[in-house]
């Protein structure tokens, strides 16, 4: 096996709609966004007798804990998974020695199982202390008609949809408009602190929004008003057939069972994906089914309630390079039972 970066962005895409399990942080326009916020990035090519068998995106971030190669809901194969890994390690390891970082960390986007969890373990790799990018998702699939997919959802949820829809004082605007992102993230700090989570950065959120935003319009704004007062926000990503809910927020004041404004955005972005010829609408994070005081709960809830099936990856794994890396292990640990995650 041969690896070589990829700097053709048809042929890192073309690749990706051949796979089966992949997420907008495998695409190019990721790697274009982790430039934006500074982070050094390697786009890996695994080849086999000249096909391209496999892909690896990898960012260099540098954290005051340490430096470290991160490979987001990668790397993107197709079999035998522990071979190409294995070239592929080789390669991170070259890349770790002389970016001096401590450790690499994957965040996998296999299936949780044991032959896969094996392929990581006979390779050095241990759990990581704590998940960089969702490892549990909801997914609904959106191929059958709009009639059978508002009768897959919950009771509740179908009929608060149904109310919102006949509420002249409801109104969801899309929007491709950069300049909205201020209204959104006025309702997206006040989540923040209510739900006691840290909230993206305003340059994140831009960045993002300004990498995705050439390719076909792939990336929307969704407003919800209520009596002319914007209460509810969410940004969809859509790609390769896949419409993902990245991020959302809501105004606390106003009851979201008397006021569905948030269930109606939802509803909104599942029927523009379906405009858009997606067959799959990812919800992302939900919280692990063991956990009673998870901090997502309640908004897992609200997305299971539309209907879909779970996902669930491989844990987040991580191989240290150096005693630095433990410190770092220590330190995350302490912060993600901080958070009850």
């Amino acid at each position: 096996m041969e690896i070589k970066e990829i700097n053709n962005k048809e042929v890192w895409e073309n690749f990706l709609l051949r796979c089966e399990e992949k997420t907008f942080l495998n695409s190019w326009n990721w790697g274009e966004f982790q430039k934006l916020e500074g982070n050094k990035i390697w786009r890996l090519g695994v080849y086999e007798n000249g096909e391209l068998i496999g892909i690896a995106l990898v960012v260099r971030i540098k954290a005051k804990r340490g430096t470290f190669l991160f490979v987001p809901h990668g790397p993107n194969i197709i079999n035998p998974p522990s071979q190409i890994l294995n070239s592929l390690l080789i390669k991170l390891k070259e890349i770790a020695k002389e970016e001096k970082a401590s450790f690499i960390r994957i965040s996998p986007i296999w299936q949780r199982n044991e032959e896969n969890i094996k392929v990581f373990r006979d390779l050095g790799f241990e759990d990581a202390p704590i998940h960089m990018h969702p490892e549990i998702t909801w997914e609904l699939d959106i191929r059958p008609k709009e009639e059978e997919l508002l009768m897959g959802m919950r009771k509740t949820t179908r009929y608060l949809i149904k109310q919102a829809l006949k509420n002249s004082d409801i109104k969801i605007i899309k929007s491709q408009n950069i300049e909205n992102l201020k209204k959104f993230n006025e309702i997206y700090y006040t989540t923040a602190r209510r739900h006691k989570f840290v909230p993206f950065s305003p340059n994140y959120l831009k960045n993002q929004f300004l990498c995705f935003l050439p390719d076909n319009q792939s990336i929307l704004i969704f407003l919800g008003e209520y009596k002319g007062k914007i209460i509810s926000s969410a940004i969809v990503v859509y790609w390769q057939g896949i419409g993902f809910y990245h991020h959302g927020a809501s105004l606390s004041e106003y009851n979201s069972n008397k006021v569905p404004v948030s269930y109606l955005i939802q509803w909104e972005a599942i029927r523009e994906a379906k405009n858009r010829g997606c067959q799959k609408y990812n919800f992302w994070g939900i919280a692990p089914g063991d956990k009673k005081n998870h901090p997502w709960l309640g908004l897992s809830l609200f997305k299971k309630g539309f209907g879909g099936s779970k996902k669930e990856y491989l844990k987040t794994q991580d191989l240290p390079l150096s005693w630095i890396y433990w410190p770092t292990f220590i330190f995350e640990k302490l912060r993600k039972n901080k958070r009850h995650l």
